[in-house]
């Protein structure tokens, strides 16, 4: 396995010093040519994507590193490409995006990406089955071949690796990555894929309830915009519906066991909600003991049917704190969402339908009024 020299990971970000050095004359005078071909049909393909109205911003950023991940395969000539996301908090490194197969998570510190990450480093191996780091499951799987492999990690602003770029089997030549004539070619893609990665970081990490670790007031306005328009420019065809609930006698908790322990039992509803939604659905912290949850195609009955699923899944659990077991219950007010009011007025109704169900006794579902 080949190691990139200490310095060289430090020169990524100055890439247009790196790039024009290969693009002046010599033997690589047919790679400049090839590099401004393939920067411009990747160019092109992203200004077409980004004009698309139905791109969301989540989508704006996996485009970007979807097309940069393809635009780094091609200036190395190689078969395969990945775009891996280091999750200090999972403990995880997954593929954000990746050519020829699907999403691939491993545990840090694995495989190849891992190492290179735990020690700052470009990797290269052209023998990768008698590499100690390469795990070879993926291709048992599979049935592919892997030949050769490229790693080159990367950074945010601060220096701190948040991910890395793989790529495997060059095509041309002897079929072996050179690591530096490579990973030169291959730093322009991985510096701007940094840059987004750590733009997306950056969003998500604003969008999200740091206590809870749904997402937040924010990312709700954000979402049913993006959804939904903001009432004027509506999307009158979308089908949608809103869940709004409030955690029953909450200032009792508080009171009773302390303000931890209230904290243990909002986190605690929060991952029940959570994991009782589809894929498609989001559920956020509003504030206080109140949250939001937004159901995607489907209409007031999903709504009802989901609320239930939650109220239930609550009520028979118990938040354990320091050994002593909390039980809370959950009110619920639900409505269809109408594209043509704003968020407010859609949170209106289910505001005012969740304040008839604390009213007739709490504990319950109320999806009129």
């Amino acid at each position: 396995m080949d190691i990139f020299p200490d310095n060289i990971p430090d020169s990524v970000p100055g890439i247009t010093a790196t790039v024009g050095r290969d693009i002046q004359g010599g033997a690589d005078d047919f790679f400049g040519e090839d590099l401004i071909n393939n920067i411009f049909e990747i160019s092109n393909e992203l200004y077409l994507k980004m004009r698309d109205p139905a791109t969301s911003a989540e989508e704006d950023h996996l485009t970007i590193i979807s097309l940069l991940t393809d635009l780094g395969r091609r200036l190395v000539n190689a078969d395969r490409a990945s775009f891996w996301r280091q999750d200090k908090e999972k403990g995880t490194i997954w593929t954000m995006s990746a050519t020829g197969t699907g999403k691939i998570e491993i545990p840090i510190g694995t495989g190849m990406v891992g190492k290179a990450l735990k020690e700052g480093r470009s990797l290269v191996t052209n023998d990768p089955y008698n590499d100690p780091f390469f795990n070879a499951e993926v291709d048992k799987i599979t049935g592919y071949i892997t030949k050769s492999i490229l790693v080159m990690p990367v950074t945010n602003s601060r220096g701190e690796y948040i991910g890395a770029y793989q790529v495997i089997n060059k095509l041309d030549g002897d079929g072996k990555f050179n690591i530096r004539r490579d990973c030169k070619r291959l730093s322009l893609a991985a510096f701007i894929c940094s840059i987004t990665l750590e733009s997306d970081l950056f969003l998500a990490d604003a969008e999200r309830d740091r206590l809870t670790k749904v997402r937040n007031r924010i990312g709700f306005y954000h979402d049913f915009s993006m959804r939904y328009g903001d009432g004027i420019d509506s999307r009158n065809n979308v089908v949608g519906s809103m869940i709004m609930c409030d955690i029953d006698h909450f200032k009792a908790v508080n009171d009773t066991y302390g303000h931890n322990a209230g904290d243990a039992v909002l986190r605690h509803v929060a991952a029940i909600a959570a994991g009782s939604l589809r894929r498609t659905d989001t559920v956020y912290r509003w504030g206080g003991e109140e949250f939001i949850v937004l159901l995607n195609d489907t209409g007031i009955e999903g709504a009802v049917a989901t609320a239930e699923k939650i109220r239930a899944a609550v009520e028979e659990s118990e938040c354990i704190f320091d050994g002593t077991a909390i039980s809370v219950t959950l009110s619920f007010g639900c409505g269809d969402i109408d594209p043509a009011r704003s968020a407010e007025e859609n949170i209106a109704v289910c505001d005012r339908r969740l304040y008839i169900a604390k009213e007739s006794g709490r504990n319950r579902v109320v999806r009129e009024g």
